[in-house]
């Protein structure tokens, strides 16, 4: 699908769309881009190539959406991921403005409470965080890379639920390491998680 239309593959006629014209549609990429745009662009059609295709199984009729996938939306699931990762990194980036540089170490909160994190939407992202492992595993067993971008989805969503929902940054200390301690578990999941598919990991958008 692009710019709303069906286009149509067919051996008999010759006519074909190649990896490259995907990348290049996905990612928005003009005439006059100068070089560095064109590669920001190229990147985002590769990001959102290599998405769509892992988020289908292997046995299933697929249509690539290029409209979906140049979209800035929750629909798009490629962006959806990696927007939660990019606000996660924005949360450290705003916790070091405020706490200071020397301050604002990750190895900090390796003593914070995780007893402290008893709200639904926290109790969720534990959970979900903790099926990691499984999903990875169950991925490799199965060559079956959509268990990992299906799992991306859903860890995307209970963090944006999260973070709409409750202030990461609070005055009470011990609470929030804890929440940072989370969002840094989060971080690291979904980095490993989009390295295995081979998606990049923004820390902005």
């Amino acid at each position: 699908m692009r710019g709303g239309q069906e286009v149509k593959i067919s051996k008999r006629a010759g006519s074909y769309v190649t990896v490259r014209d995907l990348i290049e549609w996905s990612g928005g990429v003009r005439d006059d881009m100068t070089d560095d745009e064109r590669q920001s662009a190229l990147q985002r059609g590769r990001d959102a190539v290599r998405f769509f295709l892992v988020s289908r199984k292997a046995d299933t009729e697929f249509v690539f959406d290029v409209d979906l996938a140049l979209a800035q939306t929750d629909e798009n699931p490629v962006y959806y991921v990696q927007y939660a990762h990019a606000r996660v990194c924005s949360v450290f980036e705003q916790w070091a403005v405020r706490a200071g540089a020397e301050v604002a170490q990750p190895d900090r909160l390796d003593d914070a409470d995780p007893s402290l994190l008893i709200q639904p939407r926290e109790r969720a992202l534990l959970l979900t965080l903790a099926q990691y492992p499984q999903v990875l595993a169950t991925a490799a067993q199965e060559l079956a890379p959509h268990h990992i971008a299906f799992y991306l989805r859903d860890l995307a969503g209970d963090f944006h639920a999260f973070y709409n929902a409750e202030r990461v940054l609070v005055d009470e200390l011990p609470l929030r390491h804890a929440r940072l301690r989370l969002l840094r578990a989060v971080r690291q999941v979904m980095h490993n998680a989009l390295a295995v598919l081979g998606v990049s990991a923004l820390q902005r958008m």
